[in-house]
């Protein structure tokens, strides 16, 4: 209920602006493909239940993944770490796919989890090393104290920051950032908490690495034959992620 009343309306209206600036953006793309549909034969698609094979354990792991959501959504009161409710989800997995859970093993994108190991590494040396405590420092000495400023500088630092650094560790290293500001300056943290949130969220739209979702939408994109590259890639969704952020700094300001 944070998220709802805190970011909630702001995200809707980012997306908002997010669907005006594609549909301008690609709308002669979008009619030449309107265009060319209208003399061609459809295909027959199959029926999406036709892909249910087994019933029992298609429902079986719908519970899964409904608990799943439950504990991540409960895990503040239950304290169970996210990390381990990923590890229950995919234990449970195993266990209920009998004979094939082999082939579940298999069709893991082990690239990308490693991706992923990594850069959660270069991060948490990152923090090691102080690095991230200097950076709390530059921020409140170029903000001379002002909420506003600090609420500024920390939404589009993260907003350029998660387009190359995954957005999930970097929201997590930036926690110690933002109370650190909070305890030397004596600012309110919630309009820097959710700065904070805003700018990850949404910077980590601006390249394909900048968030988790992308590196696995891209991936199995290339998969299928369909590779996306970096420089399509920027430029629709960094102007897109840069408009949505100003969005965000706006409405941050007439909120708080």
């Amino acid at each position: 209920m944070d998220f709802v009343v805190n970011t909630g309306l702001i995200a809707w209206a980012g997306m908002l602006l997010a669907l005006i600036f594609f549909y301008f953006s690609l709308r002669k793309t979008l009619t030449a493909s309107q265009q060319n549909r209208a003399g061609a034969s459809y295909t027959i698609y199959p029926e999406p239940k036709e892909a249910i094979t087994n019933v029992s354990l298609f429902l079986l792991h719908t519970g899964i993944f409904v608990l799943a959501i439950v504990l991540l959504i409960t895990h503040a009161q239950t304290g169970i770490s996210v990390a381990l409710i990923g590890v229950i989800a995919a234990v449970l997995t195993l266990l209920t796919a009998n004979k094939d859970a082999l082939l579940v093993v298999k069709k893991i994108d082990w690239r990308t989890l490693l991706f992923f190991i990594g850069l959660f590494i270069c991060v948490g040396g990152l923090e090691e090393t102080g690095v991230l405590k200097l950076l709390a420092s530059f921020i409140g000495n170029i903000s001379g104290g002002n909420l506003m400023v600090v609420v500024t500088i920390i939404l589009w630092i993260s907003a350029f920051a998660s387009a190359v650094i995954d957005n999930i560790p970097f929201a997590a290293t930036m926690v110690p950032v933002i109370s650190q500001l909070g305890q030397t300056l004596g600012l309110n943290l919630h309009p820097i908490a959710w700065a904070l949130a805003l700018g990850t969220d949404i910077g980590g739209n601006g390249t394909p690495i900048g968030a988790s979702a992308n590196v696995v939408g891209t991936a199995i994109s290339e998969r299928e034959g369909y590779p996306v590259a970096w420089g399509r890639y920027l430029k629709y969704c960094m102007p897109s992620m840069i408009l949505v952020i100003g969005l965000c700094n706006l409405l941050l300001f007439v909120k708080y």
